[in-house]
């Protein structure tokens, strides 16, 4: 996403589980690719490149697998940019909070209907909800196992980006994966020796649901980075540069 004075990715995970593929968001889609006008006037100001072998869908099926083997795919939040790809998998369950399904499909506020973008899910997705409850995982509480997709895979809530938000922990076998959505949007945030860019801190703060959530969970964040657990790395959506490193260290 080509935002003025700096380029966002959108970051997804591709899980292989013993029941089959499982994603962690899906980016945009095909049809977002195919139709824009899907996303709205933001798309005017975000810029996404929109590039049809850039969705979650080509790149799957240039790995020798088929749409069809995605069983799973597990929401951070219901924002454009993380669930334009949900149709071009319309046999998979998707997994989301039951407080980000109040907020963007079955009861939403004012604000969120108009940040949610409804054509995106009126293929009629088959949502699994999750409501509130669970157990502590690195100091988050109410984090769910999701035992439908596979051992080490657990949605752990952090509300305030959106109503519902959550990260997605998995076990990679050697670390854990810890994708943070958009609990936060910049390696900056983690570490001061970087400086988060204006807007990225603007629209940070301009987008919350809640600040004070959003930023609770920032420093619980933080303090599991300051650790330097060699057992977890942690990601977010569209830090460029977190995203390299997560890929050289895989």
């Amino acid at each position: 996403m080509n935002v003025p004075g700096v380029g966002l990715i959108c970051h997804v995970l591709l899980l292989e589980t013993d029941d089959g593929l499982a994603l962690v968001d899906t980016g945009y889609g095909a049809r977002d690719c195919l139709d824009p006008a899907r996303l709205g006037p933001v798309r005017h100001f975000l810029r996404p490149a929109l590039l049809p072998t850039e969705t979650a869908q080509y790149q799957i099926e240039q790995l020798g697998y088929r749409a069809s083997d995605v069983r799973h795919i597990v929401l951070t939040h219901c924002d454009f940019d993380h669930i334009g790809g949900i149709a071009d998998f319309p046999d998979a369950d998707i997994h989301v909070t039951a407080a980000e399904a109040r907020g963007a499909i079955h009861a939403p506020s004012i604000r969120e209907r108009v940040r949610y973008r409804r054509t995106q899910w009126a293929h009629g997705p088959k949502l699994v909800e999750h409501g509130p409850g669970g157990e502590s995982w690195r100091g988050f509480v109410a984090a769910k196992p999701l035992d439908a997709i596979g051992d080490g895979v657990v949605l752990v809530p952090m509300p305030g980006h959106t109503r519902g938000h959550a990260a997605v922990a998995v076990d990679a076998g050697h670390r854990w994966v810890l994708h943070c959505g958009d609990a936060f949007d910049h390696l900056g945030t983690l570490d001061r020796r970087h400086r988060v860019p204006f807007f990225v801190q603007a629209q940070q703060d301009l987008l919350s649901f809640n600040r004070k959530q959003m930023y609770d969970n920032q420093a619980r964040i933080v303090e599991l980075h300051q650790r330097r657990d060699p057992d977890l790395l942690i990601v977010c959506a569209h830090d460029r540069t977190l995203y390299g490193l997560a890929r050289d260290t895989a």
